[in-house]
Parts: structure tokens; C-alpha cells; sequence
């Protein structure tokens, strides 16, 4: 049996409920993980794949709040991240919807992270009274995602090695901030996965990123540079992948 658990976000609420057909839905718990910075709600499925082997999935909606969206520079990260870790996991994975900087990673597209670039400003660590160091060279495990590339490759329309980086947010960035991100080497940018990779990494568990390119970033529209972006319409875009979301995370259960 394999156990794992999800981070997600911005068009991710009914992913749960995007099981696919091949897969048997054994259990379904609603769960509140206490944390020394929280509560976490946590959703609890159990399911078969077509050989009768079972999975458990621990799925964190990490813009959890009361009755409202916690905007990104008001998540708690180290709450979601201890939440996840209490269910001893073999691995976590982290989705988040990102705007693409590259022509060949469009609206609809799943990037598989391998860097992240922080632009928060925010320190995240669960040793605020002791450094600890955490490697960061590798810190997407490149096991995992090269299981999910080989998985998904015949579909056209995932991107390897993507460098995410991670503004503070609640505002998407402006024309110049994105050319600067793609100067310094950035091919989306979102608003968590960083936070998250550094404290999943101080915890020395194996982490996947799926950044799902849903929107263009700003200026980067193909034959419009002046078009906006709507939230709305981001997570709308989001939630249309949920099949092959599933089927990255079926890649990677032993």
C-alpha cells in the first residue's frame, strides 16, 4: 500500500471527486490535523487501483480557511507541511497553478518542477530557535518525476525541468516583473511552491512539484501583451486537468 499526500490549490477543490474510473473508492474521510500553528482540514481517501493494491492519500487544500480563501501571504505553510508530514507519507506533492513564460508550456500544460526561485522575502522554517541548513540542490526528487514524465509524455503537453518561481501575491505581477523573472531564469511563477519545497526539504521527505500552467503571465499573452489576467478564469482552467493530474499522481504508486 502506498501513502501519500497532496498540497493543492487554485482550481483543485473538486479533485477528490475527479477519481477516475480505473480506480475503486474504498474510504473517504473529512479530518481536522491539529498543528502547533493550526488546524488543518484534511481529506482522507482511500481507494484500489485495477490490481486490487491499495492507496491512501491525505489531500490538503492549502488556501484553507473559515468559510473563506486565505489569500498566499497569509497561508501558513509550516501548518500544511507538519499536516501532511503527520501522516507519514512515502512522498508529498505539491500542485499549484502557475502563469507560463514559455511558449511551449501554454494554459492547460503541466510543468514538473525541478528548481524554485523565492521572491517573497518570507522566511519559512521550522528552526527558527536552532539553524538548520537544508540542502536545496535537488530538492524535487527526480525519481518521482521522471515516472510522471515517462507517464504523461505521450500526451504532448507536460514540460520537464521548470524553474517555478514564487512572488508574495495577492496581485499578479506586472509586465516587468515577469521580464525580470525570465532574465534571472524563471519559466512560470506562482505564489506557494517555493514555501513549501524548503520546509518539505527540512523535513528530508521526497517531494514532487506539478505546476499547471493556467493562465499566461502578465505581458506574455501571444499576440496580445496588454491582456489580463481574471482569477476566475485562471481556476476554471486549472480544474480541467484533473485527469491527467491523476494520472501523474497513478505514476508514482507502487
Amino acid at each position: 500500500m502506498s501513502r501519500i499526500a497532496v498540497l493543492c490549490g487554485t482550481g483543485m477543490n473538486a479533485l477528490v471527486d475527479a477519481l477516475p474510473d480505473s480506480l475503486t473508492m474504498i474510504g473517504r474521510e473529512s479530518l481536522r490535523i491539529d498543528s502547533p500553528w493550526g488546524e488543518v482540514p484534511t481529506e482522507l481517501i482511500q481507494f484500489s487501483d485495477q490490481e486490487r493494491t491499495t492507496h491512501e492519500i491525505a489531500i490538503i487544500q492549502r488556501h484553507h480557511g473559515n468559510n473563506v480563501v486565505t489569500p498566499p501571504h497569509r497561508i501558513e505553510h509550516r501548518a500544511n507541511v507538519h499536516a501532511a508530514l503527520s501522516f507519514n507519507p512515502e512522498f508529498i506533492i505539491s500542485i499549484n497553478s502557475v502563469g507560463s513564460m514559455r511558449d511551449d508550456l501554454p494554459p492547460g500544460y503541466i510543468g514538473v518542477a525541478k528548481h524554485t526561485l523565492d521572491f517573497t522575502g518570507i522566511v519559512w522554517t521550522f528552526h527558527d530557535d536552532n539553524a538548520i541548513h537544508a540542502d536545496m540542490t535537488s530538492h524535487f526528487d527526480s525519481e518521482l518525476s521522471d515516472l510522471v514524465i515517462g507517464a504523461l509524455n505521450s500526451s504532448q503537453d507536460i514540460v520537464p525541468h521548470v524553474v517555478v518561481a514564487q512572488m508574495t501575491g495577492p496581485q499578479f505581477e506586472t509586465p516587468a516583473e515577469i521580464n525580470a523573472l525570465k532574465t534571472m531564469g524563471a519559466d512560470v511563477v506562482g505564489m506557494t511552491l517555493a514555501a513549501e519545497a524548503k520546509l518539505i526539504a527540512e523535513k528530508g521527505c521526497k517531494h514532487l512539484g506539478l505546476s499547471v500552467s493556467s493562465n499566461w503571465a502578465a505581458g506574455q499573452t501571444p499576440g496580445d501583451e496588454t491582456a489580463e489576467i481574471d482569477h476566475h478564469a485562471v481556476e476554471g482552467l486549472a480544474s480541467t486537468v484533473h485527469g491527467r493530474l491523476w494520472s501523474a499522481i497513478i505514476s508514482c504508486l507502487k
